[in-house]
């Protein structure tokens, strides 16, 4: 895992901008997340090829993207914690936490960060939609990343309410979401958002492009938002 770290990682024109020892911590990584999925559901992927390329190569491509260092990154719906963990694990700097709703994963994510050696990172149990009302994380980060597959309008009002004014949402989405892109123009106005370019991406060796969608945060978000999860998805914005 590995090799294809470090080639992949070389493709993307990153391997002189990480730490020395980040692919063998990704590979690491991988391992960890491959040992406990025989246990608990953390990825559909079962190979270490596709796990060191659509989701430690797929993280990485953000880098190119813009600059992540000293920021502090919020990754809703983390999941097997991605894509925030590889964004630490490459950008030292980056103060990280990942959000997540399950609270085993949770508390392995915590270990696996603890495992790696990994400080200035932190899992934290909780529903985005009840945390984003909390004084410190409302408006409290200047980068909030989600790789989840809800539709974009559902992940605006649930992801934009973290973002600092001035800071960037940044949604992981497949080439083909530009339908979802323009049902979201007037949530994402609503919400004090606005959408930059966004960069089309190939993941080395995976034989995919994938999409990441800016959206820049111009203005506070209203009052009452996010709502609850069940009028979020019975009613999107």
């Amino acid at each position: 895992m590995k090799e294809i770290i470090s080639s992949g990682l070389a493709e993307l024109g990153l391997a002189d901008r990480v730490p020395e020892h980040a692919p063998e911590q990704l590979a690491e990584y991988g391992r960890l997340m491959l040992e406990k999925n025989q246990v608990m559901n953390l990825t559909a992927i079962r190979e270490e090829d596709g796990v060191a390329q659509l989701h430690m190569l797929d993280s990485a491509a953000l880098l190119n993207w813009g600059d992540f260092e000293g920021k502090t990154l919020l990754d809703v719906g983390t999941g097997a914690g991605l894509p925030g963990l590889p964004l630490k694990i490459l950008v030292p700097s980056l103060q990280v936490t990942l959000l997540d709703s399950l609270n085993k994963r949770v508390d392995w994510l915590n270990e696996v960060c603890a495992q790696l050696g990994l400080e200035g990172i932190q899992a934290v149990h909780a529903r985005a939609e009840e945390q984003a009302l909390v004084k410190g994380w409302r408006d409290g980060f200047d980068v909030v990343t989600a790789r989840a597959v809800a539709e974009l309008r559902l992940l605006c009002e649930l992801c934009l309410p973290f973002v600092k004014v001035g800071g960037v949402f940044l949604a992981m989405k497949s080439v083909d979401s530009q339908d979802e892109l323009d049902q979201a123009a007037h949530c994402i106005k609503m919400l004090g958002g606005r959408v930059e370019p966004v960069m089309d991406y190939p993941v080395p060796g995976a034989g995919v492009t994938h999409r990441l969608i800016p959206i820049r945060k111009v203005a506070p978000t209203l009052k009452g938002y996010p709502r609850r999860w069940a009028k979020i998805q019975k009613n999107p914005l």
